[in-house]
């Protein structure tokens, strides 16, 4: 059994639900990382690809916007991965989703053919960003580098 005090809540909780959330939580941190790790790594590999997609939709400095996802998506989802500065990772990632998704899913504005996947794609990329607030708000879970260095 174990005693957390967070502010003037104080919190009873047993080793199960310890262990479920600390699973849940790497789960959690695992399933969303692997959306951006591999991304990350396949913009390394296809870098001119990406350039061009990144430029077909009107984006700056197209070169320097390849970059940054690189940045964002291999080196913060690695960051949300081992749950070491997590909380930060996630914030980033979260701001980086919340950027691009207008941008790159844009449903109101492609045709009709195109409408449904590009609204499918816009409400998953929503519902990441909540997943990564949720990591911001209550931290990565004791199975991180983070929790264990508590």
């Amino acid at each position: 059994m174990a005693t957390l005090t967070h502010g003037a809540t104080r919190v009873v909780t047993t080793d199960s639900s310890d262990t479920a959330q600390n699973l849940a939580t790497l789960i959690g941190r695992v399933l969303l990382a692997w959306l951006f790790v591999p991304a990350g790594f396949g913009k390394i590999v296809g870098f001119a690809g990406t350039v061009g997609y990144i430029a077909s939709k009107g984006v700056a400095m197209p070169e320097v916007s390849a970059a940054l996802a690189i940045a964002a998506e291999l080196g913060l989802g690695l960051l949300l991965l081992v749950g070491w500065r997590a909380r930060w990772a996630a914030l980033g990632l979260a701001v980086f989703v919340a950027v691009i998704t207008p941008l790159f899913h844009n449903y109101w504005a492609v045709s009709e053919a195109q409408r449904m996947m590009q609204s499918q794609a816009f409400w998953k990329n929503m519902g990441v960003l909540g997943g990564l607030l949720f990591v911001w708000a209550f931290g990565p879970g004791g199975w991180s580098l983070d929790g264990a260095r508590r």
